[in-house]
């Protein structure tokens, strides 16, 4: 079968999988189609435009970013039980899901339609098979690039575990259908659907599967699911970096003389670390070749670019417009930037780095972490918000995200948190916390932490060189910090050290420590 310009109907030619409810679809339904094909639908479409490098360009339309008040989770026999309930995993009723479901189809009966097969999880063990079917071209563009491609010998025998559905066009009707707004991302894990609606933000669908497989890993097979980079040094050797936005993740995961496994989403089983991905989907605002030359270098055709402006009178792209959105993403598979893993798979993690940008600057820029210190922040997930972004606002503020990705989990952080601690037991890990934020006082008073400086402790962690280092243990917050480091001022390593008063010093290290302790206990309350 070529799996180029042809419409199908799926319930014939997926035969394996006839009995699946989705394929009550029939009509003019266009299967596997070629990345340059599905930019030729997406033009002809008037989806977008092209850019002077062959992108894709388009807005997402009202949404230019994830909803996560109008994400669900169907509450059933499965999930009543094991789903982390309150206001990340919102229940739905599963009657309601399927009479949604029925008019979805219903809408998109006489549509023209793109579905693809595609994965995630780059471990054959481990491995997601998915159907996603859309209304838009460029939508199914992105998963081609977002998740992993199957080889063409495998398309006609091809059976999927999850289907997604997404037609932004279909809006629901919160009086009857039970969603909160007309947009909605709504998973049903007992039928393995997702259906999203309403909302043109491709990011839904990625995140959605994400949040599928935040499920069902660490429940089903131990595997601990991660929000985080992952690169691969010479001999081997695997770190992990998790870190909030601000904190330096891509920059800090991006090192010529390491692979990248993967920018955003892992698996980490007895054996590996995985990608669960086939590409990356990179924020673009005020990007620069200067800066990020991988990312820039890979916005090219094929790739695709939402919510961006051209510079007035040619097809450029101005990536300092922000008129629609601070949020400008580009999206494009992994191959597309040089030195990265193949398969996106490595070993278990040596290394792992905990990363955050600590605006009160009391946090040591570099210091290992315990198993139960481990755990700790890794539920606590911290970073902190500038002051003087909103009237009245004179202190930073501290932002945490359980796990680093609090918005997709559907389990209790703690779960996650079990299983981290269970890995690190099993295997010589360490376990740094990094502080890429600030140093010699809080924002406004300190200066932040010198990437150069950063980028020395972390080689210096990854080489062993800390191995024969005397640490000492910070008094508040009980972390080893090394006295030495290799191109690193040792004045700058204990964070006390860099302040004019220790007394001040102090008063705010407790002051933070205070707010983890008050975050910790929404957990184990």
């Amino acid at each position: 079968m070529k799996h180029d310009m042809l419409a199908v109907d799926l319930s014939k030619t997926a035969k394996p999988i006839v009995n699946h409810p989705v394929f009550k679809l029939h009509g003019d339904i266009h299967l596997n189609l070629r990345v340059s094909t599905l930019i030729q639908e997406a033009l002809k479409n008037q989806e977008g435009v092209l850019t002077d490098t062959g992108a894709f360009m388009c807005d997402t339309g009202k949404f230019t970013g994830r909803s996560p008040k109008d994400k669900f989770c169907v509450y059933d026999d499965k999930t009543a039980n094991t789903v982390w309930w309150g206001d990340i995993n919102q229940a739905f009723d599963a009657d309601k899901f399927e009479a949604l479901y029925q008019k979805m189809i219903a809408f998109v009966a006489n549509k023209k339609l793109y579905a693809r097969y595609a994965y995630a999880c780059a471990s054959p063990t481990h491995r997601l098979n998915i159907l996603v079917i859309n209304t838009l071209a460029w939508h199914n563009l992105f998963c081609n690039h977002l998740f992993l491609r199957p080889e063409e010998e495998e398309l006609d025998t091809f059976e999927p575990e999850w289907v997604i559905l997404n037609v932004p066009e279909f809006e629901a009707d919160p009086a009857v259908d039970g969603t909160r707004q007309g947009n909605f991302t709504i998973i049903d894990f007992t039928r393995k659907i997702i259906l999203i609606g309403g909302t043109g933000y491709a990011g839904e669908m990625k995140k959605g599967i994400f949040t599928v497989l935040n499920y069902i890993l660490p429940q089903e097979k131990q595997v601990l699911s991660m929000h985080c980079s992952a690169n691969i040094g010479a001999e081997g050797d695997t770190a992990l970096f998790f870190g909030l936005s601000g904190t330096g993740k891509t920059t800090l995961s991006a090192d010529p003389d390491r692979k990248l496994i993967g920018d955003d989403e892992h698996g980490w089983s007895d054996e590996e670390v995985f990608n669960f991905e086939g590409g990356c989907y990179a924020k673009v605002i005020n990007l620069s070749a200067e800066q990020e030359p991988e990312i820039f270098g890979a916005i090219r055709y094929g790739a695709i670019l939402e919510n961006t402006r051209f510079v007035e009178g040619t097809t450029t792209v101005d990536y300092t417009n922000q008129s629609v959105t601070e949020n400008t993403r580009t999206a494009y598979p992994i191959n597309y930037i040089p030195n990265v893993a193949e398969p996106s798979i490595g070993s278990s993690p040596k290394n792992i780095f905990f990363l955050t940008a600590d605006a009160f600057g009391v946090l040591p820029p570099i210091a290992k972490l315990n198993k139960e210190q481990a755990m700790f922040y890794f539920v606590s997930g911290y970073t902190s918000k500038l002051a003087g972004t909103e009237m009245g606002v004179k202190e930073p503020q501290a932002t945490f995200s359980a796990c680093f990705g609090a918005a997709f989990l559907p389990l209790h952080p703690l779960k996650y948190a079990d299983l981290l601690g269970k890995k690190i037991n099993n295997g010589e890990v360490n376990v740094w916390l990094i502080n890429t934020g600030w140093t010699g006082g809080p924002y406004g008073i300190g200066s932040r932490m010198k990437l150069k400086y950063t980028r020395a402790m972390i080689h210096a962690a990854l080489e062993g060189k800390f191995a024969d280092t005397v640490f000492e243990k910070h008094p508040i917050f009980g972390i080893e910090i090394p006295t030495e480091c290799p191109n690193v001022p040792t004045e700058i390593l204990n964070p006390i050290n860099t302040w004019e008063s220790p007394e001040a010093y102090t008063e705010k290290a407790k002051y933070l420590e205070g707010l983890f302790e008050e975050n910790y206990k929404k957990y184990v309350g």
